[in-house]
């Protein structure tokens, strides 16, 4: 067998070898572009946070250089190089963008008196060298405005790098597209933790950097791990066509709800003949349904929004730059940009439905799907983060579900248990073993990962099973064109030879727990109760906040329910607790003791107090590190 050490199978390679062939790796406008306006880069290469520890390593990926190892997919190779370039560069005069800073760009739009910031990275640390790198060579010019395009945190996270939240009070505008703030924590509370985990195996934030490693997310290098922030929006877009003036600089904006993001815009700069188009046209297939786990995105209504992109905007932009990536410019290459992108989202919609609607499931059809050969020339259109195999039944999830039809896959037993049957029917794990090494050596590694999970899941420690199945995961990693594939199967190779190694991506940040309405916060208790645990509980719990209506909070048949107000369901309360709002917060996020806040005199309970104390000892803590490749 192989080892961690060892270089691709002769198919893996041969694979690679089909790719140069195919692809039209001497077309080098993307390199040119990528370079195009480049002003200079920062002297020190480490970014860290107040504590002294890296958040950022500039030179991390500098080994993307000369030709592609035989570890790589080409494709990507070619990918990772463009998106690890770092510095600032100029779009078109009195628009720059800083990249390569962190998984996404920072653009800076010149006002009259001061910088207009867009999309403020991930982390503040990032964003506020992005911002010092920007006033190295163009001045020291103060922050008049920040712009979210979009609920994602690499859109918004770095905002106190760049502005303060007294800025923000005293005046200083923080623009985002209509329902940003609800959508922007909405996913911590309901899955955050299971996002983070899948998270790290996506951005592979374990894995060592280099060619036998992470080399890069498609979208951007990898995500930083500094400080996440966040200032809510002061100005809301909420409509197309919705124009202002921020610091003599003229925006129009287009809302595309539902597209990347649920709450998501483009916008325009009329003055400068440059559109922004967020993360709705980058270079790269994106998303449908990422690999983290989200609700699945809409790729009709998203080809719909870039055609209407192309006709309000189409005949008055010459550059089209995005909020990832570089730009593009000269208006004939922007409309072929532009609508391919379009064409790309509209033919993975339609003909997913077409074979869908011939009895095709999603496997079926994700085999079967290929682009046009016009959008396979096109290097934006490949799938460095998102792909056509998971886009494709991403579609048929959200049109039909989890369920194929077939009746033999309604009940199925769960993976342990299934597995335990499966290698029994094969004729133990030995034997499962021998024929998945031959299988190996004949270079069908799917079938290997798919029939060794079995053994797996029936024997986490068969050592065999162990080390075949991460060899076979490495070999797909290293013929992965996707950069998250790619992350994935090394990630999964790395826990199942070293052991888990954690999640050093958070789920939660104080900005975004602090950002929570209180019917959030209620939710967020409610997704933590120990169903079974709580079956038999009838405890109601009723606080008085100073400055709203009192809130009564009721478990029963192991479900937690909330209501203001009067209610025909509504029992007495067994305690009742009068509060000011931050004592809530701290009480509901786990962050206080009501009894301590009773004794300084913050809280008033009346009546039984063991009863939140009850209610709270039913509640699961998430399991930030669960197991992925084994059960």
């Amino acid at each position: 067998m192989t080892t961690d050490a060892n270089g691709p199978q002769p198919g893996i390679a041969a694979a690679h070898e089909e790719i140069r062939r195919r692809y039209p790796f001497d077309d080098t406008r993307d390199a040119d572009d990528e370079r195009r306006g480049f002003l200079g880069t920062a002297a020190e290469r480490l970014i860290r946070a107040e504590d002294g520890r890296v958040v950022w390593d500039l030179d991390a990926y500098g080994f993307l250089t000369g030709q592609c190892p035989p570890t790589v997919n080409p494709s990507l190779w070619r990918q990772s190089g463009l998106v690890a370039g770092d510095g600032l560069f100029e779009v078109v005069p009195g628009v720059y963008q800083v990249r390569g800073f962190d998984l996404s760009n920072m653009t800076l739009i010149e006002g009259e008196r001061g910088v207009f910031v867009v999309d403020p990275l991930i982390s503040a640390e990032t964003a506020a060298a992005a911002l010092a790198l920007y006033r190295e060579h163009r001045g020291d010019r103060p922050v008049t405005g920040v712009l979210y395009t979009h609920s994602h945190v690499d859109h918004f996270g770095g905002v106190k790098g760049v502005l303060s939240r007294a800025e923000a009070d005293a005046g200083v505008p923080v623009v985002a597209p209509a329902g940003f703030l609800e959508h922007a924590v909405s996913e911590n509370v309901y899955a955050g933790t299971a996002m983070a985990r899948r998270a790290a195996y996506m951005y592979g934030a374990a894995l060592p950097k280099g060619p036998r490693g992470q080399i890069g997310a498609g979208l951007g290098p990898t995500t930083s791990t500094g400080t996440v922030t966040l200032i809510p929006p002061t100005l809301e877009v909420t409509r197309t066509g919705q124009t202002e003036t921020i610091d003599g600089i003229r925006f129009v904006f287009q809302l595309t709800p539902g597209t990347e993001a649920p709450s998501e815009l483009n916008l325009h700069l009329p003055d400068h003949a440059a559109l922004c188009t967020a993360e709705n046209a980058t270079h790269t297939l994106h998303n449908l349904l990422t690999l983290r786990g989200a609700q699945v995105r809409d790729p009709h209504a998203w080809a719909g929004y870039l055609t209407e992109t192309v006709q309000l905007f189409g005949d008055a932009s010459d550059v089209v730059f995005a909020s990832h990536h570089w730009p593009v410019w000269g208006r004939p290459r922007v409309l072929e940009f532009l609508t391919r992108q379009r064409d790309l989202y509209a033919y993975l919609h339609d003909q997913t439905l077409r074979l869908l609607n011939q009895g095709l499931t999603g496997p079926e059809i994700a085999e079967r799907l290929e682009l046009p050969p016009a959008l396979e020339r096109s290097w934006h259109t490949h799938g460095y983060y998102g792909s056509v195999s998971h886009n494709t039944k991403a579609v048929y999830q959200r049109y039909m579900g989890w369920f194929d039809g077939n009746p033999a896959h309604l009940w199925q037993h769960p993976p342990e248990a299934a597995a335990e049957r499966y290698v029994e029917f094969m004729g133990g794990a030995d034997e499962v073993l021998r024929r998945a090494r031959q299988s190996f050596e004949e270079g069908d590694l799917r079938w290997v990962v798919q029939v060794v999970d079995h053994v797996l899941f029936a024997d986490p420690e068969n050592a065999g099973a162990r080390e075949l199945q991460a060899d076979a995961l490495e070999q797909l990693g290293y013929g992965s064109e996707n950069g998250t594939w790619r992350n994935f199967f090394l990630t999964g190779a790395l826990e199942l030879r070293r052991g888990a190694v954690g999640t050093p991506v958070v789920a939660t940040a104080p900005d975004l727990m602090n950002a929570l309405t209180p019917a959030q916060l209620f939710d967020s208790l409610a997704i933590r109760v120990d169903g079974p645990r709580a079956w038999d509980a009838d405890l109601t719990v009723r606080w008085v906040p100073a400055d709203a209506e009192p809130v009564t909070m009721r478990l029963r048949n192991g479900v937690l329910t909330y209501f203001s107000g009067p209610s025909p369901e509504a029992a007495d309360p067994q305690v009742e607790i009068a509060l000011g709002e931050a004592e809530l917060r701290a009480i509901l996020l786990g962050t206080a003791d009501p009894a301590a806040l009773a004794a300084e005199g913050r809280v008033r309970v009346t009546g039984d107090p063991g009863v939140l104390t009850e209610l709270m000892g039913l509640l699961d803590e998430p399991d930030p590190d669960f197991a992925i490749v084994t059960p």
